[in-house]
């Protein structure tokens, strides 16, 4: 009784904050409901619009380009800084808290923020460059700005798991290859990077779930525009639900969502599996 106990505030909240609306996610998918007349039953016809509909694959696909173009990026930049990092060069303290500083702020802030410094007319970006760009309003330009965005935000988030996956690397394998001739970048490819893989497994999961749910940014940025260059499947859900009142829809597309990252998950949990080390040899 005590352990329940214990666990009971946890599990209050997991049960009010993530299974109940998982379940009315599931109910409205099922449903026809414009937040103003009743809702009605629809069956899986939801399901068949959002499935056929031009505009959610276009979304979709634009939400796979987004991930293409995020996750290789911050996820080499972030094994970079931590490596860095790890060599405890004078400066590193305050280094690592300017890193993390981006992913702690709130998304909708840093989207505004960036949202001026790339205004074409009174941007500091274009200040710089004494040049005048249309960032946000190209249709070739939005989606690699908010890709950029999103990439500074994670990288300190990146840096620091890649950073505590460096420290639990034994130094003694290291010093070993050293001895036996092998130079900084053969020790890195053969002996570090290796041993990393359940680091570079989380940070590649954790990723790419990350850039199917980015909003706030999109929001603040680009509002989906132009021309739906940056509508990307988060921001396509607010649409349906908010904008376009189609509640029903809004769930089907991300009951959909969710059912395409689990078996993204499980598909990478498999392959990482195969060739991962999670423990040294003493």
């Amino acid at each position: 009784m005590t352990g329940w106990a214990l666990l009971a505030p946890s599990l209050l909240g997991t049960v009010v904050f993530l299974l109940v609306p998982v379940g009315v996610a599931l109910w409205l998918s099922l449903q026809r409901w414009d937040l103003v007349s009743p809702a009605r039953w629809a069956g899986l016809d939801n399901y068949a619009t959002v499935l056929s509909d031009a505009g959610i694959r276009h979304s979709f696909a634009v939400t796979l380009l987004f991930t293409v173009l995020v996750i290789p990026v911050q996820t080499a930049l972030g094994l970079f800084v931590a490596v860095l990092l790890a060599r405890r060069l004078p400066g590193s303290t305050f280094f690592r808290v300017l890193y993390v500083v981006p992913w702690v702020c709130a998304p909708l802030v840093v989207g505004l923020v960036w949202r001026w410094m790339f205004d074409p007319s009174t941007g500091a970006l274009n200040a710089i460059l004494g040049t005048r760009v249309e960032w946000l309003t190209s249709h070739s330009l939005a989606l690699p700005a908010v890709a950029f965005v999103t990439v500074w935000t994670q990288v300190g988030y990146v840096a620091l798991f890649f950073l505590a996956g460096l420290a639990g690397i034994p130094a003694q394998l290291a010093d070993a290859a050293r001895v036996d001739g092998a130079g900084p970048w053969r020790v890195f490819w053969s002996i570090t990077l290796p041993l990393l893989r359940p680091t570079t497994s989380f940070v590649l999961i954790t990723g790419i779930i990350s850039s199917f749910q980015v909003f706030d940014t999109v929001y603040a940025m680009t509002g989906g525009g132009p021309g739906g260059a940056t509508s990307l499947l988060a921001y396509e859900i607010y649409s349906e639900a908010f904008t376009a009142l189609r509640m029903g829809r809004a769930a089907a597309i991300a009951v959909v969502l969710t059912v395409f990252l689990v078996v993204l998950t499980l598909a990478q949990r498999w392959w990482f599996g195969r060739r991962t080390t999670y423990e040294v040899a003493s």
